[in-house]
């Protein structure tokens, strides 16, 4: 069992760092290659760039926790969310391309 999780491709947990624009301030933020991965997928799932969904996200947790004291855990979270079939609806899916128009 385990030397399928000992075996994977180190390329999958490289560190990657990018910079991105949250509220208006250029920050860097570094993950593994696989959580970058499965974010530019949600991302394109959503109808956004990974920047753009980043920012959404960060923005939308604000507004609902009023901080973040981890962010770069939040994303792997959101990945895991993601991985257990955690997906916005239809309907949520609308809504948000009507505000991106």
């Amino acid at each position: 069992m385990c030397r399928v999780f000992a075996g994977q491709d180190p390329e999958g947990y490289r560190q990657i760092n990018r910079s991105i624009r949250i509220d208006g301030h250029s920050t860097s933020i570094q993950l593994e290659a696989t959580f970058w991965a499965l974010l530019d997928e949600i991302a394109d799932s959503q109808g956004l760039t990974t920047p753009k969904f980043i920012s959404k996200l960060y923005d939308e947790a604000i507004e609902i926790n009023g901080q973040i004291p981890n962010f770069a855990s939040m994303l792997r979270t959101t990945c895991a969310l993601y991985l257990r079939g955690h997906r916005p609806g239809i309907e949520e899916h609308a809504a948000q391309k009507r505000q991106a128009a």
